[in-house]
């Protein structure tokens, strides 16, 4: 029996990046929320015993070093299986694009696994052995509008917002997410940026001088997005759903989600990912040019994304842009609901 399952990517609104910590990760603050672009996962269980990738992408993994071979060990040991695993991986969203590609990826392949064994992990193993495996892998065991924290495995599914059209533009560069990191510790540190130190780099400083390098400022920069999010949350839970649509400036119907936009949120990302790719901040004003409300990086890129007023200025902003040579795609963010009715509907 082979299982098909949606993997659905994600988008961040508003990143910002704390100390570094003992482990060699970063303190995180960002609201995840999934889109409609997708890879597709197939996954079987037969006879004998292994696990087999499958990937027409040649920068795809094959091996141990693939989250979904990862996130399959785990769980077949966890839930006493046996039997020879295959994935197979369609592959639509970029690799190293800031869109949580192999992240979801992976939680897909469990989900899919799950239903192909017939049995269930219980529902507190499952988040623990995503973050095992990765960062980003629990906010798509929830879906929708999700708050992380922590090194971003610490998630909590915010109110579900109406689905948004949206514009995702995708660089053919890849950005590395460690050394991006290292760039950001090195701007903190108030030393020439460089994407070319890898993380690896600041593994022989002591952790009282990697917390010196992020300690004031982000700190500050944490609370200030904290605070932002707060009065988000408060004034969305204080409103009742049919004003939702209502809110706005002059009583115009807007979407809530644009309500956090104006929260000042950024991704702190942009800071040292422009400059050494200045093609991502030409794209970012882009993306506005062609009547984005909003737009930002995701992750660490290279992907970024514009929120726009209704799905056909969307659709005419995409068009827009395939012309002027970027690769566009018009999609719309899918809600909580959304996200676990279509992640079997292939």
């Amino acid at each position: 029996m082979t299982v098909t399952v949606r993997s659905f990517a994600k988008i961040n609104l508003g990143l910002r990046i704390g100390a570094a910590r003992e482990d060699g990760f970063h303190e995180l603050l960002t609201v995840y929320q999934t889109i409609g672009l997708h890879d597709v996962i197939r996954v079987s269980v037969g006879r004998g015993s292994g696990i087999e990738i499958r990937c027409a992408d040649p920068r795809v993994p094959r091996d141990e070093t693939n989250t979904c071979y990862r996130i399959v060990e785990k769980a077949m040991r966890a839930l006493r299986a046996k039997g020879r695993v295959v994935i197979e991986i369609e592959k639509r969203l970029p690799v190293q694009g800031g869109l949580g590609g192999a992240s979801a990826n992976a939680v897909a392949t469990l989900v899919g696994l799950e239903r192909a064994l017939r049995k269930t992990l219980p529902a507190v193993e499952k988040p623990r052995i995503a973050a095992e495996v990765g960062s980003d892998l629990p906010l798509f065991l929830v879906g929708g509008t999700v708050l992380g924290v922590g090194r971003g495995e610490r998630v909590y599914p915010l109110q579900d917002m109406p689905a948004m059209a949206c514009v995702v533009v995708t660089p053919e560069v890849g950005v590395s997410t460690p050394r991006a990191f290292a760039a950001w510790d090195r701007m903190q540190g108030r030393k020439p940026v460089s994407l070319g130190e890898s993380h690896a780099a600041l593994k022989g400083r002591t952790s009282t001088e990697a917390s010196k390098l992020t300690a004031s400022s982000t700190s500050d920069r944490m609370s200030e997005l904290g605070r932002g999010l707060s009065a988000w949350l408060s004034e969305n839970c204080s409103s009742a759903p049919s004003d939702l649509a209502e809110r706005g400036r002059g009583g115009r119907a807007e979407d809530p989600l644009l309500w956090l936009v104006r929260a000042g949120i950024e991704n702190d990302f942009e800071q040292v990912v422009f400059p050494e790719y200045p093609e991502l901040s030409d794209g970012k004003s882009a993306l506005v040019r062609a009547g984005a409300k909003y737009a930002s990086l995701s992750g660490s890129g290279s992907a970024l994304y514009g929120l726009f007023a209704s799905r056909e200025a969307a659709a005419q902003a995409a068009g827009r842009l395939r012309k002027q040579g970027w690769a566009a795609q018009a999609t719309a963010t899918v809600t909580r609901r959304a996200y676990w009715k279509r992640i079997f509907d292939c």
